[in-house]
């Protein structure tokens, strides 16, 4: 059974940096790409980034490029997401999901993607 687990949410200060975890089970994360998205409170559930199987390219939407990282760990068959320069805005709950592809795409469409996680609350707050 493929199941994801994301954690590494809480709150921190705006300025601050967090590390979130999506650890995957019942499949390898190598041969698979993997996105997160996040939804704030009366939003829709937004992509956020993606890395692609095998030769890891990433995508990021455009509000967290240069300040968020995607990236993977084969050992700990987990990938990650680095958030620095947290504001405000990027307050939400963050999943983790599998792509049906190999290749992330230039979009995150939701319905290209499944097995979803519980998510990870992150608060960014003075």
């Amino acid at each position: 059974q493929l199941q994801l687990v994301e954690s590494g949410g809480g709150l921190v200060q705006p300025g601050g940096s967090l590390r979130l975890s999506c650890a995957g089970s019942g499949f390898t994360v190598d041969y698979h790409a993997i996105g997160w998205f996040r939804q704030a409170p009366g939003k829709e559930r937004e992509g956020v980034s993606c890395i692609s199987s095998s030769g890891g390219s990433t995508n990021y939407a455009d509000s967290v490029k240069g300040r968020f990282t995607i990236s993977r760990d084969s050992a700990k068959n987990t990938v990650y997401l680095q958030m620095n320069s947290l504001k405000p805005e990027d307050t939400a709950i963050y999943y983790c999901a599998l792509r049906r592809h190999y290749v992330c795409s230039g979009s995150f469409v939701l319905a290209d993607f499944g097995s979803w996680g519980q998510g990870t609350q992150v608060t960014v707050s003075s």
